[in-house]
């Protein structure tokens, strides 16, 4: 099956809009409220930026290092917060057969595992290969074929990621808690739609990075000649609700263009036939 853009940016719309209740509530208790506690407890490393010595790459890493090394632990929670919040929110933007906001949190706590063991093997497994290919090209000490392979890897890592794109999708909404049969379902599902997929996630990154810059230059304006109270405050409301809404969007568009190129579920099947 073609993957159809029209129709998913749509189907995304309306499951959003017809879950709206319970996917602010979602999205306000694992996105909203974390990002904004983050915010304003931690200013220095939500809005870290580099010093003018960052051109020199040991002393960015460095850099980056001090700041995080003392909140790693607040960093796990909000990337446990932010996978179970991701997973419960697919399960609540299913077609048929919703889960209430409890049963749908318990999808994304037992899914949890599943989404980080499966991300690991993407990951380890790419950077390995990657890391081998490219170890070779540099070994050569030919510059044109580092550089070429380089940028292959990049292709390569892209178009992996496009293919994978679905697997939170399918351990939410699929059930499937087995990380290679997750990720082996994501290539199936993806199968003939790359291209696709790759155009409709860049033109979704292009629109929303570019509303998300005009938004934080109207927050600076507006509250950068309030003080620097107001500006950490306002800034840090509007900004955590800004990224809650981005991810419940991408979210929907994830879960409608799952049950495109899915089909119905065995669910909604059975239904049919009874």
């Amino acid at each position: 099956m073609k993957l159809d853009m029209n129709r998913a940016w749509t189907d995304a719309l309306n499951l959003i809009k017809s879950n709206m209740g319970v996917v602010t509530v979602v999205a306000g208790v694992f996105f909203f409220l974390p990002y904004l506690a983050f915010a304003l407890l931690m200013p220095e490393a939500a809005n870290f930026t580099m010093e003018p010595n960052s051109d020199d790459p040991a002393a960015a890493l460095e850099q980056l290092t001090a700041v995080y090394a003392d909140i790693w632990w607040i960093m796990l929670l909000l990337v446990i917060a932010q996978t179970v919040g991701t997973l419960a929110l697919l399960a609540l933007l299913r077609a048929n057969n919703r889960p209430t906001v409890g049963e749908a949190i318990a999808v994304g706590a037992i899914g949890f595992l599943t989404s980080i063991a499966a991300t690991i093997i993407f990951y380890v497994g790419a950077g390995i290969v990657g890391g081998l290919l490219m170890g070779i090209a540099i070994t050569s000490q030919i510059t044109a074929l580092a550089v070429i392979a380089g940028i292959v890897l990049f292709v390569v890592f892209i178009y992996l990621a496009v293919k994978f794109s679905l697997l939170a999708p399918i351990i939410a909404i699929d059930k499937v808690y087995n990380p290679l049969t997750a990720l082996l379902r994501s290539w199936r599902l993806t199968k003939g739609n790359s291209v696709r997929l790759f155009l409709f996630y860049l033109l979704l990154f292009i629109a929303l990075a570019v509303v998300s810059a005009v938004i934080g230059l109207i927050v600076m304006l507006v509250f950068g000649l309030m003080g620097e109270e107001v500006m950490l405050v306002g800034s840090g409301l509007v900004n955590s609700a800004v990224n809650a809404v981005i991810i419940v969007l991408m979210l929907g568009i994830l879960a409608a263009i799952h049950r495109q190129l899915a089909g119905p579920d065995v669910a909604t099947m059975s239904e049919t036939f009874e």
